[in-house]
């Protein structure tokens, strides 16, 4: 009885290493497993940026679905930098300080906080977080996105970029 429960369970991880695909463009994305049949975001970055101009990070969203579908846009780069949703590290492994504002958010959520995506569409946004963490010194950074459970966004994985 207990390999009958097994069985499932290793079907299930064989299914999803083989349905996983990798995609890189031409700015630096950290190798983003592409989901099928679901929303997510890929995040991006330059490689390198240039102390005084704007660290650019770029979120797009996909709905490879089927359906129209809905994603929170809060603590995401849909609206201005009221949250912290990136996790910003130093080649050290440092945090680096989150400096905007943090809201407080009634629940349930209105209708106007999500944003619908029509089937086999995507949504991109640009957001500068240099204007919301202390990049003080140059250096190798890496952006990790932390907000999945509030969003509602898968994003695979982190970024990297040189800041000098």
């Amino acid at each position: 009885m207990k390999k009958i429960i097994y069985l499932p369970l290793a079907l299930l991880l064989i299914i999803a290493a083989a349905c996983s695909s990798r995609t890189n463009g031409n700015q630096n994305t950290a190798e983003q497993t592409i989901p099928a049949k679901e929303l997510f975001a890929v995040i991006q970055i330059k490689d390198t940026v240039r102390i005084g101009d704007p660290a650019e990070l770029t979120f797009t969203v996909y709905n490879h679905t089927d359906t129209v579908a809905k994603f929170l846009k809060w603590q995401t780069p849909f609206e201005p930098l009221i949250s912290k949703y990136l996790d910003v590290k130093n080649e050290a492994g440092e945090e680096m300080q989150y400096k905007g504002a943090m809201a407080k958010r009634m629940m349930p959520p209105p209708a106007d906080a999500y944003i619908t995506l029509k089937p086999n569409d995507s949504l991109a946004v640009k957001a500068d977080i240099s204007i919301g963490y202390a990049l003080t010194k140059p250096g190798k950074y890496t952006v990790a996105y932390t907000s999945e459970n509030v969003s509602g966004l898968k994003v695979a994985d982190s970024v990297t970029f040189v800041y000098r």
